[in-house]
């Protein structure tokens, strides 16, 4: 069976139309793809000998591949944040909360707030159709919803595959488990089923995802597809066609089946004509967790990237990515400078005619010169930072890479508890996988980072300190349960 999607793969790609968007004068499409705790060399692309994925090759031969494109937290609801409003989480308050902690649990009582303004919001201004299928994870009350954040259509579960009924009543009274519904799936604002079969999840959002692109190809549209494989479980799921095919247990199935769904998509966009007008970004929420052992790879892998998911690592941070859009983005090519998620809202403003949101400060750039190749193009970044939670652990500017001296952590990639007095500096270029602490070497370059990291806390804080321009996440009372009978509209 892979033999031959490989074969389809190819095959589409040796007709797709050479006309391109701006010989077309269309407003070009985007689909956003954003898979959940897959890791730097979980896919052929970025390395995997374990993990079948032609059609990611297919995608990577005839598009660009970014090996320094970064979200911007270890985990889900703040990098979700950030690749909704162009902004660092701890700009929109979504890095942490005292009900949750680091990310939003069910039935939480925060959620993105409704006065941000999101990449949905602003191409619907223009005149897109605009879609979501799959994981939100920015809040599952009523005024969160992606409905309420700019979105016509929505598919899928509120919030991580792995927040079940079961596991709420493991965890009792803690985060209101005992209240946990059984794992919803909603239809806009109504849950439509009450409890789900996770092997079904990739095969149903890709054949809801082909349904959105065909009913909307005559006008511009929008698809955020975050997918909710492979997940947060120690065993993710695929359906029957993938499950126990892979030669890399139950992670290898569902990341088969997700090349698999990225070939659906691609070849309708070829099929319908409308491959030379759509901007497709193939990436993940942040880095997989990895197993006890870091030599395996049954829980994904960040190498040759140092550490795990959940951290600031590079391998928590840095995500492979692929961008694709026939007859404009150079095929087969490789970015190297460093761009983020938060710089897709201004790019797809810009290229949409939109208007990036002039009344507040957005932390993304239009990175259209990395994206199309221009000679020279240069990281739009004088500085890039790594939070865990409101703890700001390292900085970046271009090859450099400093962890500041800490005092205290819950966690780090790279000290120990009772270690953090001294600052590490690696160059994140040459030396990949962070072996080689330089600090000592390049003072100067130390001094300049540490500079920018107090310009960083006065910003956008640091433990125990606001910053002088954080926003706040939406809080209500009295949330609910999202259920077939709290939601439903009869």
């Amino acid at each position: 069976m892979l033999n031959l999607l490989a074969l389809i793969c190819l095959l589409s790609g040796l007709f797709s139309n050479p006309l391109s968007a701006a010989e077309s004068n269309r407003k070009p499409n985007f689909i956003v793809i954003f898979c959940d705790n897959l890791g730097y060399g979980d896919i052929e692309p970025f390395g995997s000998t374990v993990n079948r994925t032609p059609c990611l090759n297919r995608m990577a031969r005839e598009g660009r591949k970014f090996t320094h494109f970064c979200v911007t937290a270890g985990v889900c609801t703040p990098s979700r944040a950030s690749i909704m409003t162009g902004c660092y989480s701890q700009r929109v308050g979504m890095h942490w909360n005292p009900r949750d902690g680091q990310v939003l649990r069910p039935i939480s009582p925060y959620g993105l707030n409704p006065e941000e303004v999101t990449v949905a919001e602003v191409l619907k201004q223009k005149g897109y159709k605009t879609g979501m299928i799959g994981k939100w994870h920015l809040g599952d009350q009523p005024p969160f919803l992606p409905t309420k954040q700019g979105f016509d259509y929505f598919y899928g579960i509120p919030y991580s595959d792995d927040m079940t009924q079961a596991v709420g009543q493991r965890l009792g009274d803690r985060l209101d488990g005992k209240n946990w519904p059984p794992l919803p799936v909603m239809l806009n604002d109504t849950v439509i089923r009450a409890g789900v079969d996770r092997n079904l999840l990739t095969k149903d959002y890709t054949e809801k995802a082909v349904e959105f692109i065909e009913q909307n190809k005559d006008e511009p549209f929008f698809l955020y597809f975050p997918q909710a494989m492979p997940g947060s479980t120690s065993k993710p799921f695929a359906s029957d066609a993938f499950r126990g095919k892979s030669k890399n247990g139950p992670w290898g199935d569902s990341i088969e089946e997700l090349d698999w769904s990225t070939g659906q998509l691609l070849d309708k966009l070829v099929e319908l004509g409308i491959d030379d007008n759509t901007l497709v970004v193939w990436t993940s929420d942040n880095g997989s967790p990895m197993a006890r052992d870091m030599n395996s790879t049954e829980r994904g892998t960040n190498k040759p990237l140092h550490g795990r998911g959940y951290t600031t690592s590079e391998g928590a941070f840095r995500v492979p990515t692929i961008m694709w859009w026939p007859g404009r983005v150079p095929a087969d090519t490789v970015c190297t400078e460093l761009a983020t998620t938060m710089d897709l809202l201004p790019t797809f403003a810009d290229l949409a005619g939109a208007k990036v949101p002039a009344d507040r400060i957005i932390d993304g750039h239009d990175i259209q010169p990395l994206i199309f190749g221009k000679e020279g193009a240069k990281s739009p970044y004088d500085a890039f930072y790594y939070y865990a939670m409101d703890q700001l652990q390292a900085v970046r500017k271009g090859p450099w890479k400093l962890f500041v001296p800490l005092k205290e952590f819950s966690r780090h990639p790279h000290f120990k508890k009772g270690e953090g007095s001294q600052p590490l500096l690696f160059n994140v270029v040459t030396d990949i996988s962070c072996e080689h602490n330089v600090a000592d070497q390049h003072p100067e370059i130390v001094k300049e980072l540490q500079a920018l990291a107090e310009k960083g806390r006065a910003d956008l804080g640091d433990t125990d300190r606001p910053g002088a321009n954080q926003r706040k996440a939406a809080h209500i009372e009295n949330p609910v349960p999202p259920t077939l009978k709290t939601t439903s509209t009869k």
